[in-house]
């Protein structure tokens, strides 16, 4: 689901950041080229890629600090990664979103068919967590409807189903938004059926209830057993077990055929 380009440049206006002071950046940018022992901005992140995949954690930060002053987006995005989860850094959330914040602000137009769309799209779904709780201690303040901004513009424009996740729980929780279970359910089903497993276990697990949206017993449970085979190895992912066990529990043994079926039609679809 795309919005429209009316849309998109009207959303692209709203959510720039404005972190980024234009003259002093470019003079960083001339500065730290002159000093450089990189032949271009390819050479340096190629470099830093190659160091992080060595190991050699230290080298692949100069490097792709080198490529991120002079704009290059995955190496913003990886250096964002690397501050936000400690990864060969000191942990740093307020470093993060501010590499985060600059390909925000200056891919907010980028087409969903680039390259490079979903390093941009990933930074708009990091930044609308960051709003979520603010980051403390910092200028980052806890923005619910800022981050509605995020997550609606990746989900809508680039299809994220990461964002259209977490979009879909603002409407279920009511947070930044008001309350509405059909709306979410809508943003689950899109990320469902692009493989999100915790969207199909959220939404599976509706279905079955009936909890804001009409109950289908069957369908909810295909994709409960869908969510539960995809996160079959992951770390954090026992509530998703949980939930598949307790429906196929209470389930008929007309809703469990009604779910291969619709099983067996889904995989087949997806061929």
């Amino acid at each position: 689901m795309r919005i429209s380009d009316l849309t998109s440049r009207a959303l692209a206006t709203t959510i720039a950041l404005g972190l980024l002071a234009g003259p002093a950046l470019a003079v960083d940018a001339a500065r730290t080229q002159a000093e450089s022992p990189f032949a271009s901005v390819r050479d340096a992140l190629r470099t830093g890629m190659r160091d992080y995949n060595a190991g050699d954690k230290a080298s692949a930060v100069r490097a792709l600090e080198f490529a991120a002053v002079q704009g290059d987006t995955l190496a913003q995005w990886k250096l964002g990664r690397m501050y936000a989860a400690g990864d060969g850094v000191t942990h740093d959330d307020l470093k993060a979103f501010e590499y985060f914040s600059k390909i925000a602000d200056g891919h907010a137009e980028q087409s969903p068919d680039a390259l490079d769309a979903g390093v941009v799209s990933n930074a708009f779904v990091a930044l609308g967590a960051y709003f979520l709780d603010g980051i403390p201690g910092t200028y980052v303040r806890r923005n619910p409807a800022r981050a509605h901004e995020m997550f609606s513009y990746a989900a809508s424009w680039f299809g994220d189903a990461d964002a259209q996740y977490n979009l879909a729980r603002l409407y279920l929780d009511g947070n930044g938004v008001e309350t509405n279970a059909r709306i979410a359910a809508r943003w689950l089903h899109l990320a469902a059926e692009k493989g999100h497993v915790a969207a199909q276990a959220v939404l599976g697990n509706m279905l079955v209830t009936g909890d804001g949206v009409p109950r289908q017993r069957s369908l909810g449970l295909m994709w409960l057993t869908l969510a539960r085979d995809g996160a079959a190895d992951s770390v954090g992912a026992s509530w998703i077990a949980d939930l598949h066990a307790d429906a196929f529990a209470d389930a008929t043994e007309s809703d469990r055929r009604g779910a291969l079926a619709y099983l067996e039609r889904h995989l087949q679809t997806d061929r």
